[in-house]
């Protein structure tokens, strides 16, 4: 093997370029059987919609609906649930009108089966014999806040596109529903429920309820609390329920017997079986159907186990992994979404008899593989982190200097950081760009007391642990302390911006539709995060002085270092002005920086053109800031 080329961190020649990343990361994002055929759907960044797929005769992918068909729900504004298997095809939402479509994979146009309603939406979708459950959402006034929600029954024969009366509305109650689920004989409901202050990691209860004439007569709750997380209620029989409870500060799974209302733990450990409820229709255990449970156990990482609830046998499939998600089992195969350091992510297939994995379909095809690096798990004095060093199998940088890193600070800030193959992070590390994705404290995947470390202390304790570690990288000899950058988006754009303005620890930063007004947010954001800041700052307004003390808008005039700022111009969970108003405190104080908004692009940027520019913008200014001049880019002009 000939030597490898020696050139500068940062100018490293990569052909995992912009547009590779927009095309090529096409994990699957909701998958089930139709018929035994496995049925997903799947982000297309060229046309900035996600679209139904099932596997064809030959293996290959068959696309089901054409443009402009955009599988995605709205409900809480972060959607899931957006499609369902029903008998010979499936019930999908479609994102411009949120209507409730069927498809019978034909090529015949989908057919609405709910009325044309601006004012709703659907989402976590469950098939039920002849209908569909839904969590509906409907607008009551102008304001962000003006909503109500209910479970709904949505028949399959289409009577309810033009007669809203057809919809069942099966039970309300609380301001949040999920996750809802019929028992084998008919005669019962469970779900999720939650209300404002709380989220759903914070308190949920689980509700069962009487069904008459598809509605829920009368209900109680069986499990759950303010203080204890409860998700994701499956029925084992008549009346026995599976669910994850972390009443005892870690989501575990439990048998809950309905006649005794005891939870009997199925897999108590100090690992999570569960994890934040951002979006709907998330599963993170899968009755197979034969008494035993396909489930994934987190810390840090996740296993794949079985469970044998009738044994106690548990049986670790594969570990190491993340982003395990189950989503259906047939005639003793189970569909499941997973990523790992070693694997690309995909849809796989499990062979329940064999414990053979098949991928039905994998993330990056077309990209070198070769160019991902490693992940290093460190815990830095009690701060967890991902590290990716520089790995490019053509390039080396000189001796004796080191490589500049970008700090990874994840949004929620309820996330966490994985393992996986990530073609964001091979972007800077096959340039010669160190990156660590930092799961600081409030992230998931360790538990309560760890989610915790940040209540009440956004803005101190995430800069802190950030802080932590990228100043023990680089007394550790992995990074260069002259040239730490940090990037994040949502929660993450926060961190970032509260970092930048009450540290001097890194060069430069990059805040993608990051929040940067505390008071903005708590008063003008979307209705499932409006009291989230009472648990991550206090109660608004009795807070207020906190509110003003952490908002990073109120410390521009402590900033001297440049700040990218990038931002989608639908944005309803942090709308432009928050970044606008950054920016502005930038000019006035003669701050280095440079402002991007991308037209038609909300809370995350789905769109081929954001994500290059995006892309290319953030290393382009990284080389005008760190000193380093990377190839193939645009420069990028800074006021």
């Amino acid at each position: 093997m000939p030597d490898r080329h020696v050139a500068p961190y940062g100018e490293w020649e990569s052909p995992l370029d912009a547009a590779a990343l927009a095309e090529g990361a096409h994990l699957p994002a909701e998958a089930a059987y139709v018929s035994g055929v496995a049925w997903w759907s799947e982000p297309i960044s060229r046309e900035r919609l996600v679209s139904l797929f099932r596997a064809g005769p030959d293996g290959r992918p068959e696309r089901l609906l054409p443009a402009p068909w955009n599988v995605r729900s709205r409900v809480h504004e972060y959607g899931g649930g957006a499609w369902t298997a029903v008998d010979g095809g499936a019930v999908f939402v479609h994102f411009d009108d949120q209507r409730l479509r069927r498809v019978d994979g034909s090529g015949a146009d989908p057919v609405p089966l709910t009325p044309a309603a601006p004012a709703t939406r659907y989402g976590g979708l469950r098939s039920h014999g002849d209908a569909v459950l839904a969590i509906r959402e409907t607008a009551t006034g102008e304001g962000p806040t003006d909503v109500e929600r209910d479970i709904v029954l949505v028949p399959l024969d289409g009577r309810a596109a033009g007669d809203a009366g057809a919809v069942t509305s099966v039970v309300a109650g609380s301001r949040f529903l999920a996750q809802p689920a019929v028992s084998p004989d008919g005669r019962r409901l469970a779900w999720i429920a939650w209300d404002h202050p709380s989220m759903p990691w914070d308190g949920t209860e689980l509700r069962v309820g009487d069904l008459v004439d598809g509605r829920v007569s009368e209900w109680r709750t069986v499990l759950g609390g303010p203080h204890e997380s409860v998700l994701q209620p499956e029925w084992l029989d008549d009346g026995t329920l599976a669910v994850i409870s972390d009443r005892t500060g870690w989501w575990n799974l439990y048998r809950l017997p309905l006649d005794t209302g005891t939870p009997e733990p199925l897999q108590a450990e100090e690992r999570e079986t569960g994890g934040p409820l951002w979006v709907l229709g998330q599963r993170w255990y899968l009755p197979t159907g034969d008494g035993r449970i396909l489930a994934t156990s987190t810390l840090g990482t996740d296993e794949q186990v079985l469970l044998d609830p009738a044994t106690g046998e548990r049986r670790t499939l594969r570990g190491d992994r993340s982003r395990t998600e189950w989503w259906a089992v047939s005639d003793g195969r189970a569909l499941l979404i997973d990523d790992a350091a070693s694997e690309p992510g995909g849809l796989r297939e499990l062979d329940l008899a064999t414990g053979e994995y098949r991928t039905l379909r994998a993330a990056f095809e077309g990209m070198p593989l070769d160019l991902f690096p490693g992940a290093e798990l460190r815990d830095v004095d009690g701060v967890h982190a991902v590290v990716h060093r520089p790995s490019n199998p053509r390039f080396r940088a000189p001796e004796g200097g080191l490589p500049p890193f970008v700090a990874f600070v994840h949004g929620g800030p309820t996330a966490q950081a994985g393992v996986g193959l990530d073609p964001a992070v091979a972007y800077y590390t096959s340039r010669g760009i160190g990156v660590v994705d930092i799961d600081y404290g409030g992230s998931t995947g360790y538990g309560r007391a760890y989610r915790e470390r940040l209540r009440g202390q956004w803005g101190v304790v995430d800069v802190a642990d950030v802080v932590t570690v990228m100043t023990g990288l680089a007394e550790a000899g992995v990074a260069d302390a002259a040239r730490l950058a940090i990037e994040g988006g949502s929660a993450g754009g926060w961190t970032v911006l509260s970092a930048l303005t009450s540290t001097d620890v890194f060069a430069c930063g990059v805040s993608r539709y990051g929040v940067a007004d505390a008071v903005a947010l708590a008063t003008d954001t979307h209705d499932f995060e409006a009291h989230y800041m009472d648990g991550l700052i206090g109660a608004y307004p009795e807070a207020a002085d906190r509110y003003a003390a952490r908002a990073p808008i109120n410390h521009v005039e402590t900033l001297t270092t440049p700040v990218l700022l990038l931002q989608g111009s639908d944005d309803r969970v942090v709308p432009p002005a928050q970044s606008q108003a950054f920016r502005d405190a930038l000019a006035a104080r003669g701050i280095r920086h440079a402002y991007i908004e991308f037209p038609g692009e909300g809370h995350g940027f789905r769109g081929r053109e954001a994500i290059i520019r995006a892309k290319e913008a953030s290393l382009a200014f990284y080389g005008a800031i760190l000193g380093f001049v990377p190839p193939g880019v645009p420069a990028l002009d800074l006021d």
